[in-house]
This record gives C-alpha cells, structure tokens and sequence, in this order.
C-alpha cells in the first residue's frame, strides 16, 4: 500500500512495472555512457585545430578561443539550473531533448560558414550539453540498484575522466587524415547511437514536488557560475588585472554570496540546499573532484607544449601519448568501486589522492629534456591510476548526499565541480608554468639580440619559432627555452603535489564517513521502473 509523503518532500513518479533487468540496465548504461562521451569529447576537441579555424573562418584567434570556450561557459553556467529541470519534468524526455539539441548544434557547427554562426552553433551545444551531462547520472542513480549503483558510477567517472583523452587523440587524428569540420562527426555519432539506445532502453523516472521551481536560485547560479568561468578563462589570456578579468571576478563573487544568502533563507524548494555542505560525504567529494580534475587539466596544459614543443612531435602523437593515463583511469574507475566497498570510500578517496600527488612528483623529479617521454610516462600512469581511484567514491559520495527527488541536481553539482576545477587548474598550473619558464629562461638569454630574447620569453611556443630566425644564436636559444620549460613544469607540478598532500589530510581527517547509506523511503522504493 502507497503511503502518501508529506506536502514537504518530494516523490517520485515512475511508469508502472518491476525494476530493469540486468540486459536492460546494460544498455541504459551504454546509452548514457556515449551520451556522456558526446558531451565530453567536445570540450576539449577543437583545441587541436585553432589555427584550422582561424584560418578557415577568416577569423582571429581571440574569436577563436571565444568559439571554444563558449561551449564550456554554457555547459559549465547551466548546469545546476537544468539537472533540476531534468528531474521535475522527466529524466527520459529530459535526455532525448539534450541529445536533440546537442546533434544538431553539432551539425550546424560541422556546416558553419562564418564565426558567428559558430559561436552560436557552440552556445547551442552546451546548452544541450548541459541537459545532457546532469541526467546520465541521475538515470544511473535512480534507476541502478544499490548492489550495481556503484559499479556503473565506476562506468560513467571512468567515461567522463578518460573521455576527454580518448576525444582529443580522436580529434587529433581526424584533423591529420581529415579536415577539422569532421570532428564533428564524432559527437554527433556518438549522439544517434545514444538517441537510438536511450528510446529503447532508457526507462522514465521524475520527481513530483509540492514547492514552485527556484526560479531565482537558477538565475543567480547561471551569474555565479558564468562569471567565475569567464573570470579563470579570461585571466590567462588577457591577464588577471585586465577589466574583463577583473568584472569576471567581482560578478562571480557577488552572485555566488547572493545565491549561498538566497539559498540559506529559502526553507522548502530551494535549488541546492547549502546547508548540506556541512555534510562529509557532500563537502569532502566535491573538494576532491575540484582538485582531481584541476590538476588533471593543469597536466594537459603542461604536457601539450612539451610534447609538440619540446619534444617536436605532431598534435596527433602528442595526444596518443596520453592514452595510458586513460587506460590507466578507466582501469582503477572500474576497480575503485569493488575496493571501496572492501575498506571504505573514505581510504580509497586517501590512496587515489596520494597516488595522483605521487604521480605529480615523480613526473617532477623525472622529466628531462633530454629522457624525452620516458622520464615522465611513470608518472602519468600513476596519476592516471589515483585519479580513477578518487574520482568514483567523490561522485558517489555527492550523489548519495543528497537525497533520491534531488539526483539531477546532485548530478549537476558533481558536474560544476569538474568544470570549475578544470577551469581552475588550467588557470593556476598555467600561470605558474609560465612565471617559472621565464625567470628560468631570463638567466640563459644572455648575448641573444634583445627582439629575439623578447619574442623567446613569451612561452616555450614562440622561442621554438624565434629560433629559426636567430641564426648562429638558434641552437642556444633552443636549448635554453626547453630547460626553462622543465623548469617551469617541475614548480607548476611541486604546487599540484602541495594541493594534493593538503586534500589528502582533509580526506583522512574529514572524509565521508565508511557508513552504508539509510535505505531509500518506501514512497521511493514503491514505485517501478521500466523502459517508457
């Protein structure tokens, strides 16, 4: 018999009929796996073909970069708001219109003639994106039982952690053998197969709520979000006292002091109560992603350059050389969740960030110009094998926060905090990258022509191109700037292995508690699910 919940709490509301079968929840898992992919191989895939674009769309690389980053400022401003949409109105219907919405942006920006029609194409695709992302999560959650719950979160971390990898040497390749429009063939591959999969297979579930919509809430945290992104976007581009950057900041700080003070006074319905905060589980998975996915992007900023500049190869090789990290995190993601059902998510959260501060270190005390990709692949696969480990218990401790109503906003926090913290980590690890790089490179310029020792100390890039115009100077200028690049890699790298010992501490201190969840309520329970 149906008990009926309080006018305070929200139920669920699902089609009639028992719960998936193990062939059915394999393909509910397939499908938002390559839903997810979709989303996370357009993040990063452009970036291999800046200098296509701009040359193709007649176009600067500033609105290059703006063609880029926009995508991520949708996704990353949306995504709160929309992942609580998703649960009121239908995770299925939900899903199917991100998709939509997402392959055809994806196609229009394969097609655009002109940068405009780009850069809309993009704001499209992470506004699909944003649907997208918060929901796959959610259906795992909500439909997955408690025994398989943490196995397919293992999936999906494993999906949004290495995918991004996978998707910039797929990226890599199809820019070499083809031209840079297809990579959006990629995605939107990627999205008829989950479309496909998602009708047949992907069961409805939503959430009845006796309050209104957070209307204000939403609208406050799309300012908060955009403005803090923007803010770490923006910085190391045009600088960090430059007016952009500078009203960035100030919007993101004030709207996210006004959302927290919203937030707190509204009682029932609130977007994200942040009270909740205060709670292990919640606070510690959310500071762990942060840091996990800024050091992880931080790496790439890192790498890239040192491959390609250092090391002179193609964007294609240099992005095949970070495979084994992602082999690497997929394998510890699908073994993450069995070890932290052994001794606890709160140890395995401990190993996997000791392991990814080890690997900072020992690519630290490694890298060489001279032992070339050797002296640093021990370090990305030990990274690679942390991060799986941290990544799976945080996600599963931020879902499990919150309560079963609430899970596309769980979701959606689970993602803001991967998209800050990679936003964060590119902005941080680049910064000091680059403050390294040029003390290291003004001791060696010495004799240089002072245009050439200019051009030289504004990255490792230009000091590769100034070389070949410097003549008798080139092979000196050559190897001081690739010293100054280690360098400056081995500080950026002692500061990520700093952030990690700190996280490490607060985790073993304050992590979230090796206590089985409470079962879920009857009203929840009551309900089947079935595909819709």
């Amino acid at each position: 018999m149906r008990t009926s919940p309080p006018d305070d709490v929200a139920s669920a509301d699902r089609s009639g009929g028992g719960p998936p079968d193990a062939r059915q929840l394999r393909s509910i898992l397939i499908a938002v796996s390559m839903a997810l992919m979709a989303v996370i191989a357009s993040v990063s895939g452009l970036n291999v073909a800046q200098t296509h674009i701009a040359v193709d769309l007649q176009t600067s690389q500033t609105t290059v970069l703006w063609i880029i980053n926009i995508y991520t400022l949708a996704l990353s401003a949306l995504l709160l708001p929309l992942g609580a949409i998703g649960d009121r109105l239908g995770r299925r219907p939900t899903l199917i219109a991100g998709l939509v919405i997402f392959g055809l942006a994806s196609v229009v920006s394969g097609l655009a003639p002109t940068a405009e029609v780009m850069i809309a194409a993009r704001v499209a695709g992470g506004v699909g994106a944003a649907v997208i992302m918060p929901v796959t999560l959610a259906v795992i959650t909500s439909t997955f039982p408690e025994d398989q719950r943490g196995k397919a979160i293992g999936v999906w971390t494993g999906v949004a952690g290495g995918g991004g990898i996978l998707g910039m040497f797929l990226s890599a390749l199809l820019v070499d053998v083809a031209d840079w429009r297809w990579l959006f063939v990629l995605p939107t591959a990627l999205v008829v197969v989950a479309l496909a999969m998602t009708l047949a297979s992907v069961p409805n579930s939503r959430e009845r709520s006796a309050h209104a919509y957070d209307t204000v809430g939403a609208l406050v945290s799309v300012v908060a979000v955009a403005g803090l992104i923007v803010a770490l976007q923006e910085g190391p581009e045009r600088g960090w006292t430059a007016p952009a950057t500078l009203i960035g900041i100030a919007v993101g700080l004030v709207a996210t002091a006004g959302f927290v003070s919203w937030e707190l006074r509204r009682k029932d319905g609130a977007l994200l109560d942040v009270r909740l905060f205060r709670e292990r589980g919640l606070a510690g998975g959310s500071a762990t992603l942060v840091a996990v996915f800024g050091v992880q992007s931080g790496i790439f900023v890192v790498l890239f350059p040192f491959f390609q500049a250092v090391l002179d190869w193609s964007a294609l090789l240099s992005a095949a050389a970070l495979m084994p990290m992602a082999a690497a995190m997929m394998t510890a993601s699908g073994t993450a969740p069995r070890l932290a059902a052994r001794i606890g998510p709160r140890p395995t959260m401990t190993a996997g960030i000791v392991s990814t501060g080890g690997g900072l270190a020992l690519m630290s005390l490694s890298v060489s110009v001279g032992g070339g990709y050797l002296s640093v692949l021990p370090g990305i696969i030990v990274m690679g094998i942390g991060m799986g480990l941290a990544m799976v218990p945080s996600t599963e401790a931020i879902t499990r926060s919150l309560p079963r109503e609430r899970q596309g906003v769980a979701s959606a926090l689970n993602d803001v905090t991967r998209e800050f913290g990679t936003a964060l980590g590119v902005a941080t690890l680049g910064a000091i990258l680059t403050a390294g790089y040029r003390d290291a490179i003004d001791d060696q310029l010495h004799g240089v022509p002072a245009a050439t020792a200019d051009t030289a100390r504004e990255g490792i890039a230009n000091a590769v191109e100034a070389a070949g115009s410097a003549g008798p100077d080139a092979h000196h200028l050559l190897d001081a700037a690739r010293q100054s690049y280690v360098d400056g890699w081995q500080q950026a790298m002692w500061v990520g292995v700093a952030v990690m010992v700190a996280l490490a501490a607060y985790i073993a201190l304050r992590g979230p508690k090796n206590t089985r969840p409470a079962p879920a309520p009857d009203t929840a329970r009551e309900d089947g699910c079935v595909a819709g």
